[in-house]
């Protein structure tokens, strides 16, 4: 009975940790693409880089209506006592009222290249604000994912310190029958006990880094912190077939950074032109209509004027070529810095890419392991029990097969994680 109450213990320790979990509603299911598609629509960072979008698309539109006819009406009400005209009253004017309506309408004629260039820039933009959404939603996609295989980490590390307690457990009920009955020492089922105490001290750090990485998911993917979920899919093994050159292309035709990048040197190309206008003429038509009268609503007297106005900065002190200067120097940083991001995709490629085949080679490795420590595991379990080995041997054969599994599920949680990171680092769209 007393035996019996000892083998029971471990077991009792699993379910009090795991027992009383079960509530009344049913945990969220969720794969990693139904993950990657939550994050996408709740993220308040990618929310905000659409609304810059947004932004820039009317900054678009505002560039080209400064190019286009502008319309303006006004309407004055006047009470005075002021004479009508220059010329001095012979005599008091007694108090008037004086009404008029005005129509202005112009149209840029020729802008030196301005408000072309303007809109060139505003469209350059607009463009950069969209790879910069995509660069975001890709960042969002490994941030999920990362999230994502570190919950199937802590799961399986969860259930490889849950088999060392049941394995434990197990074994201190074989040793304490055989203590029982005479045919080992007390240091046997001492020794037992110490590693069953480690074992469920394992357990519940694992147990922790589990609930840990669900909470931190759940942030991501904008679900209340504390939502019960369960992952749908697995850390399974696929060998990757392409070739690091082809990685390095792909990387270099599709992230949205370098991209980016290329569009700003465009950008800062055209900021040049622009400045440049300054130092050219402008012109623009301008056409009036008024009306006015003593009268409301003054519509009386109508009366109308053409203008074409031209003009031409012949000398600012040098203001113009000072912004030329900063703009043309602005152009060489921003192609020095695509040159530099060219580097650092290369780098990041290059990174994942030996990652992922380190990781690979471990799987094969630690998968030979694990299949020894279980036979290595079971053999000395049944020498021991039969009296021909040690239990010390079984101990050390079981934190070996903890170890081996260990580093299994570690090796499988790098190569998911390198195969994001290079699929980021490569600019795989989200989509």
């Amino acid at each position: 009975m007393k035996h019996s109450h000892r083998c029971l213990s471990g077991l009792l320790f699993l379910l009090l940790l795991f027992g009383f979990q079960a509530v009344s509603a049913a945990p969220l299911e969720l794969s990693l693409e139904a993950s990657i598609r939550m994050a996408l629509q709740t993220n308040p960072v990618l929310k905000m880089a659409e609304a810059g979008k947004e932004k820039s698309v009317w900054k678009e539109k505002e560039a080209r209506a400064e190019k286009s006819l502008s319309i303006e009406f006004a309407h004055t009400t006047l009470r005075s006592d002021v004479p009508q005209s220059y010329v001095a009253a012979l005599a008091p004017v007694s108090p008037y009222s004086y009404f008029k309506n005005q129509i202005n309408a112009s149209i840029p004629i020729y802008s030196g290249g301005k408000l072309e260039s303007c809109i060139e820039q505003a469209d350059l933009k607009q463009r950069i604000a969209e790879l910069q959404i995509e660069g975001r939603k890709e960042q969002l996609k490994l941030e999920v994912t990362t999230a994502y295989y570190e919950i199937l980490q802590a799961r399986n590390l969860l259930e490889v310190a849950t088999r060392s307690v049941r394995d434990f457990t197990d074994h201190l009920q074989s040793v304490q029958k055989q203590y029982d009955t005479g045919t080992v020492a007390l240091p046997d089922v001492l020794q037992t006990k110490v590693r069953l105490a480690n074992a469920q001290d394992n357990f519940i750090k694992a147990r922790n880094n589990y609930d840990q990485s669900i909470y931190h998911f759940n942030t991501i993917i904008g679900l209340p912190i504390h939502s019960e979920i369960v992952l749908v899919d697995n850390l399974t093994y696929q060998s990757y077939t392409q070739s690091l050159d082809s990685c390095i292309n792909d990387a270099l035709l599709h992230r949205p950074d370098m991209e980016e990048d290329k569009t700003v040197v465009e950008l800062t190309q055209e900021q040049v032109r622009g400045v440049q206008s300054g130092k050219r003429p402008t012109m623009s038509l301008n056409v009036t209509n008024y009306w006015d009268d003593t009268k409301f609503s003054g519509t009386k007297n109508s009366k109308w004027a053409t203008s074409l106005t031209a003009k031409w900065n012949v000398f600012d002190s040098g203001l113009t070529e000072a912004k030329l200067k900063q703009a043309r120097y602005e152009m060489i940083s921003a192609r020095e810095q695509a040159r530099q991001t060219r580097d650092t995709i290369t780098l990041e490629v290059s990174q994942s890419y030996q990652n992922m085949q380190e990781a690979e080679k471990r799987i094969e490795t630690n998968t030979v392991a694990v299949e020894q420590g279980e036979v290595d595991f079971r053999l000395a379990k049944e020498r021991y029990e039969t009296g021909f080995g040690t239990n010390l041997d079984v101990i050390d054969a079981e934190l070996a097969l903890i170890q081996a599994k260990t580093n299994y599920a570690q090796a499988q949680y790098d190569y998911h994680i390198a195969k994001a990171q290079l699929d980021k680092a490569m600019g795989v769209s989200v989509e």
